[in-house]
Order: C-alpha cells, then sequence, then structure tokens
C-alpha cells in the first residue's frame, strides 16, 4: 500500500469512527461526513489520474461535488432547524419519535 493511498483510506477511516463514536453534537457529526466525502473525492481524483485516463480525470467533479454540496447545504439547514426548535444541537436532544 502506498503512503497516498495509506493516507486517504486513514482519513476516510478517521471520519467514519468520528461520526461512529463522538455524536454529540451534530456539527461533529456533519463535519465527519463532510471530511469522509472530501477523502472520497480525492481518492477518485487520485484514481483516474494514476490510471493516465485523461478523458476520466473530470469524472469525480461533476458526480461528488454537486452532492457534497447539497449535502452541506442540507446539513446546515436541518442545523438551524434544530437549534431553532430544540435550543441545542446535542444528539441526545433529539428523538425521532417526537415531532
Amino acid at each position: 500500500m502506498t503512503p497516498t493511498h495509506f493516507t486517504i483510506s486513514s482519513a476516510f477511516l478517521l471520519g467514519m469512527m468520528g461520526l461512529a463514536f463522538h455524536r454529540t453534537h451534530l456539527l461533529s457529526a456533519l463535519l465527519c461526513l463532510e471530511a469522509m466525502m472530501l477523502a472520497l473525492f480525492i481518492a477518485l481524483s487520485l484514481w483516474s489520474l494514476q490510471l493516465d485516463a485523461t478523458g476520466c480525470s473530470t469524472v469525480p467533479m461533476p458526480n461528488t461535488l454537486p452532492f457534497s454540496a447539497c449535502e452541506a447545504s442540507a446539513g446546515l439547514a436541518l442545523l438551524v432547524a434544530t437549534a431553532r426548535t430544540h435550543g441545542t444541537d446535542h444528539m441526545q436532544a433529539l428523538n425521532l419519535l417526537q415531532c
């Protein structure tokens, strides 16, 4: 495994572990999701460059960047709505069984 692959894999796994184990605030969960999306974007970009496929080198741009931007905007909208209704962004204050 090259150092580049190790770095990207460890960045993705750190984001996943942060999402799984450190769920106190909604903002920290959203940041972990963004870190995972960034690691995926970098991995797809480097993968297309390592294959010397110049036609496929722009494939990650139209696929992952709009998805990441929509995810970030929806997450921030949920964060603002949660802070307004519940007064906090703690994950324990959120109950899916109550409206």
